[in-house]
């Protein structure tokens, strides 16, 4: 991957005038510009040669002011420019300078939660350099392979289930993964290896009561252990609130009526890529599909949008949210 080389390059002391880092996900702006920040001066050479801007309290005349300077005892001088994204109207004056730069300055922008426009002239001279990077959302496919990768760069080995599963519980964070990995590492012992106990020990669920497992107990109809997690999450209303519940059904029973449609039609890497699950699960929604026709999800659907209405009070005068969750469960179930 582009951002993993260079963070090698910079540990390696290979470093570019201009980083321009763009886009939604935050994980390897961050990592990539305190990288930057703690590797290329050591402590005595920052005061003079280190300065750390900040989108709405600078302009791109005072970035490039300072941008022009020469270092002082010091091989390099660094200019890193956090929340740049709040300079989006006059970015394009940055050209000037990257036209025409220091080359002993190293230049960063976090330019987050915004893409540069590549059909611009600023941003057609940065692709052109390759000083340009984008710090892009993973798909939910792509998840599993980047938690192997992430926890083999830290020397660790992770069991398959242990890695679907911490991409399950936390999601599209990369920070949050990270973090769960970092924690992780301190418990692994002499093995170095994560397995799937230690996720559900120590990454704050529950092995048996879940979502995750919620979700298979409704794949297989299985109704006395879908009752029994139910019963688990309305005696832990702030772990496992309703609103949360639906919306991760929703999502489920949605990726499930995507295999009913391409079943068949692809094979299994392709099918899951088109869901948007790991492969691992296809074996679940394989028995979902025969558990739930296309019309029964359709009424899923309509269970799903009542309850969330009822939840917020409308059409609902008395019920609670844990007579809500039982009498959905139900319809789905039957």
């Amino acid at each position: 991957m582009v951002l993993n080389n260079v963070l090698t390059d910079i540990k390696n002391g290979q470093f570019l005038p201009v980083y321009f880092l763009h886009g939604e996900e935050p994980f390897y702006m961050d990592k990539i510009s305190s990288l930057i920040e703690e590797t290329i001066l050591d402590e005595s050479q920052k005061d003079f040669n280190q300065t750390i801007l900040y989108g709405p309290d600078t302009s791109i005349e005072e970035i490039v002011n300072i941008a022009k300077r020469y270092p002082m005892m010091a091989p390099y001088q660094v200019v890193i420019v956090k929340e740049a994204q709040h300079l989006s109207r006059n970015i394009e004056k940055l050209l000037s300078y990257v036209e025409h730069l220091v080359p002993t300055t190293v230049l960063v922008l976090c330019y987050k939660n915004k893409t540069l426009d590549k059909r611009k002239a600023l941003g057609k001279y940065l692709a052109k350099q390759k000083w340009l990077f984008d710090c892009l959302s993973l798909k939910d496919y792509q998840l599993n392979d980047w938690v192997v990768n992430y926890a083999k760069a830290k020397g660790l080995g992770v069991e398959p289930k242990a890695a679907i599963l911490l991409a399950e519980f936390i999601g599209n964070d990369l920070s949050g993964i990270s973090s769960a990995v970092s924690k992780l590492e301190v418990l692994v012992g002499e093995k170095k290896i994560i397995t799937a106990d230690l996720v559900h020990k120590n990454i704050g669920f529950s092995k048996d009561y879940n979502i995750f497992e919620l979700q298979n107990a409704l794949s297989e109809k299985n109704v006395f252990k879908a009752n029994k997690i139910i019963y688990h999450f309305s005696k832990n209303k702030k772990k496992y609130p309703f609103a949360v519940t639906i919306s991760s059904l929703y999502t489920f029973f949605t990726k499930l009526m995507k295999f009913h449609f391409y079943e068949g039609k692809l094979s299994d890497q392709e099918l899951a890529k088109k869901v948007g699950v790991h492969s691992f699960f296809l074996k679940q929604y394989k028995v979902a599909a025969r558990n739930y026709t296309k019309n029964k999800l359709a009424r899923i659907f309509s269970y799903l949008r009542d309850y969330d209405m009822k939840s917020k009070g409308l059409n609902n005068v008395s019920a609670s949210d844990e007579e809500l969750l039982k009498e959905m469960i139900f319809k789905i179930l039957h």
